[in-house]
């Protein structure tokens, strides 16, 4: 089964105040009209990459947004017992002297797996810009199921350098080392001060632009690592910043293609191997129980024939060995003076034997072959239904209507 195509989009960094002429970009700062994105068949290997507006972007199976750095922060607290519908502001109170904004203005996601009572990272970004750059990218057509940070707490221990606009000639690091990532420009001495005794034996990696300033500045290789290698990389992980009011609608759906995804992933290679091989033994062994059922039938129709074929030597051709076995022994008991059971004596011969006590002889009957009708207007429902728990045993069944009573080896009908 083929892996599952995914889409990675490219946030531009949100702009800050001072960022433009008017002074002031803040929270409702127009969405960017143009992306940066790069498409994997696989999820592991780039196909394509470019930069389009949301319209024009590829179609894929999975569609992922991966933020800058710079726009999201992380705190890291003890998760509230909370029910769900309250946990968010349960949070929301919780950071509210560490955020920098108001909290309507702040949008909050927990870590995957986080577990109430323990210790959780908490991503944080502001909520109407997002919002706003979401419903830019669903208007193009491309619903975004999994917003991402590009670097998390969980990573290996390191940073990565880059340039943050196109203009600027001075990188920028996003820094992990356990506390929670920090983005920091390489202009001051802050950056430096953090850095371990030996930054040489963390990963550091930069984009090509920026690979060159920061081998000088840290005075050890960095691994070159473009942004839409880093893209791919974070789709791999398991955060997802869409929670809480940007949880993506219709979760069951959502949550049956994640599942898919997962599945198909390279990670459960081996799972998949498992469930095929597990498939393919019951196929087989299907096939085996079905083959075996035939060969038990094939015997016994054998066994049938020959059986036939045996009482009477005289049948030529066998279509149908029940059927020719029972009229051919009606045959034989019709010339020896035999009734059969569905016969008129075999038929009055129950009736009789099931008669109920006290009834007098019947005034008519009827007889067709099989099928025995007597006039009893006289039987009442507790008479009726003892002759029919008498007769049962002898597969007869009885109708009764209009007062007359059928017996016969048929289907009983109503009474």
């Amino acid at each position: 089964m083929a892996a599952m195509s995914i889409l990675v989009i490219q946030i531009p960094p949100r702009e800050r105040l001072g960022a433009r002429g008017n002074g002031d970009a803040g929270p409702s700062a127009p969405a960017a009209s143009e992306f940066d994105y790069v498409f994997s068949i696989d999820g592991l290997t780039p196909a394509q990459s470019g930069r389009c507006a949301s319209a024009a972007l590829p179609k894929a199976d999975l569609v992922c947004a991966v933020l800058a750095d710079a726009d999201v922060g992380w705190q890291r607290l003890n998760l509230p017992k909370a029910p769900a519908a309250k946990l968010r502001p349960a949070l929301g109170g919780l950071l509210e002297e560490a955020l920098l904004e108001d909290d309507p203005l702040v949008h909050l996601a927990l870590a995957p797996r986080a577990a109430a009572g323990q210790p959780a990272w908490v991503a944080a970004v502001n909520a109407p810009w997002l919002q706003a750059t979401l419903a830019a990218l669903e208007t193009g057509g491309r619903v975004v199921e999994r917003v991402l940070p590009p670097t998390s707490p969980e990573d290996e221990p390191g940073g990565h350098f880059f340039l943050a606009g196109a203009a600027d000639s001075t990188p920028s690091l996003a820094l992990n080392l356990g506390q929670g990532p920090l983005c920091l420009r390489l202009d001051g001495n802050l950056a430096r001060s953090l850095l371990p005794a030996e930054p040489g034996a963390l990963r550091w990696s930069a984009t090509p632009a920026a690979a060159a300033a920061a081998e000088q500045w840290l005075g050890a290789p960095v691994a070159v690592v473009s942004d839409a290698e880093r893209g791919l990389q974070a789709a791999r992980g398991r955060w997802n910043l869409r929670q809480f009011g940007l949880a993506p609608r219709h979760r069951g759906l959502q949550a049956a293609r994640a599942g898919l995804r997962r599945f198909l992933s390279p990670e459960w290679r081996l799972v998949r191997a498992g469930v095929y091989a597990l498939v393919l033994v019951q196929l087989v062994g299907l096939n085996a129980w079905a083959w075996t059922l035939q060969q038990r039938i094939a015997g016994r129709e054998a066994e049938m024939t020959r059986l036939l074929k045996d009482s009477f030597p005289a049948l030529r051709v066998v279509y149908d060995a029940p059927v020719q076995m029972e009229r051919e022994t009606s045959r034989l008991r019709a010339a020896a003076g035999r009734p059969g059971a569905d016969d008129l004596e075999s038929l009055l011969g129950a009736a009789a034997a099931a008669w109920p006590e006290g009834m007098g002889p019947v005034q008519t009957l009827r007889f067709e072959t099989g099928r025995l009708t007597l006039a009893a207007a006289g039987l009442d429902p507790a008479q009726i239904d003892t002759l029919r728990r008498k007769l049962e045993p002898t597969g007869l069944t009885v109708e009764f209507s209009d007062g007359r009573l059928t017996l016969s080896h048929g289907r009983r009908g109503a009474a």
